[in-house]
């Protein structure tokens, strides 16, 4: 039996998830009033806002057409976000049905993104975890591999994630070094991205190349080479915070 909850009977924007599929009718994020959708709001959850409308969570939705939520890396930004969002949070409500600490059954809090547990007291976030993504260019080439989580034939920029105890420049130079054996010089910023793969925050790096030979490591990658920016292999989609570095550093060298 479907069952409302009237606070949330207005127009608005649904992220229904099941597992880590979202309900994407025709490919997109649906709209509308939730009795006009035929969603069960009885555990709706507001997440945040999109162009003035507030954008809801649903758990445990049960349909056809559930799509994994890169369906819309191509669509706005924001509205990627939020998708991701509600991803990680339903990841999170689903894997703190149970204190860890007592095995008492958990309460989602009502006043922020929380899970309770009455018995012992103890409170529960969402974890994110923070990983770093760079592009390492030497002179008009930049360094890309084939990761061996990746099954398509594509070539992108170095990730790891960031151990404990670990600033992201050290990181940064750890991984590098792991996975390719070189030494880079130069770090600088770039920006960072949300990503629900599962709950990781991309933190985005541009850095040169400072001496060593390429020697991958074959449990991370595939393989690794330097490629001249106007001959680039197959590489991330429009969207990706990997696409932005690779299109960065393309600039950056044809500048020099």
């Amino acid at each position: 039996m479907v069952q409302y909850n009237e606070k949330v009977e207005q127009e608005g924007w649904w992220v229904a998830s099941e597992g880590r599929n979202l309900w994407l009718p025709n490919g997109q994020l649906p709209y509308g009033k939730a009795s006009d959708l035929g969603l069960n709001t009885e555990h709706a959850k507001q997440i945040g806002e999109y162009q003035g409308k507030p954008c809801w969570l649903i758990y445990h939705q049960q349909s056809t057409d559930m799509e994994n939520v890169r369906r819309l890396l191509g669509a706005d930004r924001q509205l990627f976000q939020l998708a991701g969002r509600g991803i990680q949070l339903a990841e999170f409500y689903r894997s703190h049905r149970w204190c860890g600490y007592c095995g008492a059954k958990m309460n989602r809090s009502e006043k922020e993104f929380a899970c309770l547990c009455d018995q012992c007291g103890e409170r529960y976030y969402p974890q994110i975890a923070p990983c770093i993504i760079i592009a390492i260019r030497k002179g008009r080439h930049i360094l890309l591999a084939q990761h061996q989580r990746h099954k398509q034939p594509i070539f992108t920029v170095l990730a790891g994630f960031v151990e404990a105890g670990e600033t992201l420049e050290e990181c940064a130079h750890r991984e590098v070094m792991e996975e390719s054996g070189i030494k880079i010089k130069n770090l600088r910023y770039v920006a960072s991205q949300p990503w629900p793969f599962p709950h990781s925050l991309m933190c985005a790096f541009t850095a040169e190349y400072d001496s060593g030979e390429i020697e991958i490591d074959p449990k991370e990658l595939k393989s690794a080479d330097w490629f001249d920016v106007s001959q680039l292999p197959k590489i991330p989609e429009i969207g990706t915070i990997a696409r932005r570095l690779i299109e960065d550093t393309v600039v950056l060298c044809r500048q020099d």
